[in-house]
């Protein structure tokens, strides 16, 4: 019969694959729900239809944020578990799922004012429907991507070993703000982005699969960083683009 420490010894070798596939899980539920409506009227755009509460507006977006910015996340998240299992489970390193509560709870707030300007300023159909606002979002979204306040953001989302080391706390206080300091920066990076969606429109699919492709890109990839900055000239562009007459 296994005793206590064998088992716990167990648990930890295979701590960062039960994490990964949380993930995974919490991604995959995220982005169901989202494709089956959020549970919203998919007619409430009709002329005369009560809009969505503010509650039901804070739930679709905080699960977007969950299905566009976890897959980025992971890699922090996964390393943090690996600093878990080499220290052996050590009582000054918390489980994963604190760093990861932290890191959500962030977009959580992030969600609830993307929400609150939806409710009280977006049309019926979801969108900013004024033309001049439209193309300001886009000129400003693409004017922060050049900024320096982005890309010191984005340094820390793309260095995880450097991000956990600089900013290691122990115990389960100390993993819970790591998980809102690395959501903080992740917001910082994101949030015009996903201001975004009031362009595209945010129940549209595409639009969300767009930016999430380009999140991962800027966060992931060799030269991620590159393609955001031309991505921000492109939004510049777009945006000029639609004020001429």
């Amino acid at each position: 019969m296994s005793s206590a420490p064998d088992l716990t010894s167990r648990i930890l070798r295979h701590e960062r694959a039960i994490v990964a596939i949380g993930i995974a899980l919490l991604v995959a539920l995220s982005w169901w729900f989202l494709l089956s409506g959020a549970g919203m009227d998919h007619g409430m755009a009709m002329p005369g239809m009560a809009p969505p509460s503010l509650s039901a507006l804070v739930l679709m977006w905080w699960l977007m944020m969950v299905a566009m910015m976890l897959p980025s996340a992971a890699p922090a998240v996964l390393l943090y578990g690996r600093v878990r299992q080499m220290r052996g489970g050590d009582a000054d390193v918390a489980k994963s799922w604190v760093f990861l509560a932290g890191y959500v709870a962030v977009w959580l707030l992030f969600s609830f004012i993307a929400a609150s300007a939806q409710h009280l300023m977006a049309g019926p159909s979801m969108t900013f429907e004024n033309p001049a606002i439209v193309s300001a979002i886009l000129i400003l979204a693409g004017l922060y991507q050049l900024s320096p306040l982005k890309g010191a953001c984005l340094r820390e989302c793309r260095t995880p070993a450097q991000f956990l080391s600089r900013h290691w706390r122990p115990g389960t206080i100390g993993a819970l703000r790591l998980g809102v300091l690395h959501g903080a920066y992740c917001v910082g990076c994101c949030w015009l982005l996903m201001a975004l969606l009031f362009v595209g429109g945010v129940m549209n699919f595409a639009w969300i699969a767009g930016l999430t492709v380009i999140v991962g890109i800027e966060k992931l990839v060799p030269g991620g960083d590159l393609i955001g900055r031309l991505a921000g000239v492109a939004l510049i562009a777009w945006g000029g683009a639609r004020l001429l007459p």
